[in-house]
């Protein structure tokens, strides 16, 4: 079989990139941000549409787009799973050797996978690569430009897991551009609130992020945002059968930084540096590891 094709009914040649777009009634921005990703001027991707049963309009926009464009696959579950598990089976379709998961409401400028791409392609040190991010209101209308600060460069993974603990709030980084091996290597999205950053902390100790110096990314907050909404809402959105109880968000976390520590394949002194920094984090989140255990 020829590089870079695969068989699915006849032989189809696989595309350079593929971009997840996990949804959930997201008629509201869908068509905007559809319209982006069609239009990048890197050419040679997939979109994988992945639709969690919604119940407005989406299904008709995505099937719209994948019946103008051969590169649009939609794909609509039965019933609702979480969104968790909505990105994984983004990821689990991709066919591409590149992949980056791509919100239902963010806009991606028209160069995005282009600079990506170029970045990834000429440093194999790399395993993620970002533009900078603009905040973005319900119109469209840019109020803030945000600074990520995970431009990780640095040689040793400890130092890298360190500066991304200390610096990740807005996780925008975690639709930038990476390698789908090293995404798949990564624990996948569990369904819990901050299973992204244990995800990306699993993806620092593989390599090093990049930031290309250029706005080409613009997230979009909106009243009905996974960011603005409730906790309990938020552990729905991730949980759709959830029954209440304790969400154990910074207990999770910990332990899964410390799990990262030691499956990484890194040096053993590596790993116990981590460690100690996770460690250290929890001795002085201590009073809010307490009270989530009284909730």
């Amino acid at each position: 079989m020829p590089e870079g094709s695969c068989l699915m009914g006849d032989l189809i040649p696989r595309p350079t990139v593929s971009i997840g777009v996990p949804v959930f009634n997201g008629e509201r921005h869908l068509e905007a941000a559809l319209q982006a990703l069609v239009g990048q001027t890197f050419a040679d991707i997939e979109i994988i549409i992945c639709d969690n049963a919604s119940t407005d309009g989406t299904q008709s926009i995505a099937t719209r787009f994948a019946a103008e464009d051969s590169r649009v696959r939609y794909i609509r579950h039965p019933k609702n799973l979480g969104a968790a598990a909505n990105f994984r089976h983004c990821l689990s379709l991709a066919r591409g050797r590149y992949f980056r998961w791509a919100a239902a409401d963010d806009v991606s400028d028209p160069t995005y996978i282009e600079r990506c791409f170029e970045v990834l392609e000429a440093d194999s040190r790399v395993v993620l690569a970002y533009p900078k991010t603009k905040f973005i209101d319900d119109a469209g209308e840019v109020f803030e430009l945000y600074e990520d600060r995970m431009h990780l460069t640095q040689s040793r993974p400890s130092d890298r897991f360190k500066a991304l603990l200390e610096n990740l709030r807005r996780c925008n980084v975690i639709f930038g551009l990476a390698r789908t091996e090293d995404v798949r290597a990564c624990r996948p999205f569990g369904a819990y609130q901050g299973s992204d950053y244990i995800f990306l902390g699993d993806l620092a100790l593989r390599g090093r992020f990049f930031e290309v110096p250029e706005l080409l990314f613009s997230r979009r907050f909106h009243e009905d945002a996974a960011s603005a909404m409730s906790p309990e809402v938020r552990i729905r959105h991730f949980l759709p059968n959830y029954q209440g109880g304790p969400s154990l968000r910074r207990w999770r976390l910990m332990g899964g930084h410390l799990r990262s520590a030691v499956c990484a394949t890194i040096p053993l002194s590596e790993r116990a540096r981590i460690a100690a920094i996770v460690l250290r984090r929890g001795v002085r989140s201590r009073d809010q590891l307490a009270e989530e255990l009284t909730q």
